[in-house]
């Protein structure tokens, strides 16, 4: 793996408006270059593209961090559209479970950050919560719209999570969609004290982890450099 290894990063594709200009762009919010700067690695963004473009975008890349958006469209896991759930993202979808399966199958390391966790957990027929509130009774994983807070999570004692980060701690969070149904294959790497999902794995030997928070709001390299550490074949045990 060279010294700067290139992580692919997923990217929202929306309107946007700069200088004299207002049409559809690509974008991605600017800590995640900087916390894959950080960690030691390049990102290269990969704007939604078709599905059949995933593998070949993949094999170019050492890592993929699937990034965190707006909400997975409930017909992907089959159920009926919540009141709450935001609009559709059909291409975004498509894109990133794509992006997802390519990298698994390769064996190339994948962290799913938010959005992309939940994307990981119905790749595999799970299901999503579509509005948390209603299950847990409170608002804690999103306090306001735009607003980011914090809660704690434990990871679950021997996943690859606690390997990486093994003691409880506060975490960014900013969801009002959780996992429903785990996926099948899938481990649960981490809980809210409320009992809300935090993280899943794919147990085996690809590192292919999800996450429901943002570790690029509160600048914890760990995951990322964990990630790193995986494209180059070493262990993850223990991650600085």
């Amino acid at each position: 793996m060279p010294e700067q290894p290139l992580v692919g990063v997923t990217t929202y594709l929306d309107t946007a408006r700069w200088s004299v200009w207002e049409t559809s762009a690509v974008l991605l919010p600017a800590v995640y270059p900087r916390l894959v700067r950080s960690a030691g690695g390049i990102a290269a963004l990969l704007p939604p593209d078709e599905p059949a473009a995933a593998a070949a975008a993949v094999a170019r890349m050492d890592a993929v961090i699937v990034s965190g958006g707006p909400d997975v469209d409930p017909s992907r896991y089959g159920e009926p559209r919540h009141p709450r759930t935001g609009p559709e993202g059909r291409e975004r979808d498509g894109w990133e479970l794509a992006v997802l399966r390519a990298a698994i199958d390769s064996g190339t390391p994948v962290l799913g950050i938010c959005r992309g966790m939940q994307l990981l957990n119905v790749l595999y027929g799970g299901t999503l919560v579509q509005h948390l509130p209603d299950t847990v009774g409170h608002d804690g994983h999103a306090i306001a719209p735009g607003v980011f807070s914090d809660h704690v999570v434990t990871p679950v004692p021997g996943t690859l999570l606690a390997r990486i980060a093994p003691a409880p701690e506060k975490v960014p969070t900013y969801h009002h969609q959780a996992v429903g149904r785990l996926g099948a294959g899938l481990t649960v790497g981490a809980y809210a004290d409320d009992g809300t999902v935090e993280a899943v794995e794919l147990p085996g030997p690809a590192f292919a982890l999800g996450v429901q928070w943002h570790p690029e709001m509160g600048g914890d390299q760990r995951l990322v450099r964990a990630l790193l550490r995986a494209a180059a074949g070493g262990a993850v045990t223990g991650v600085p």
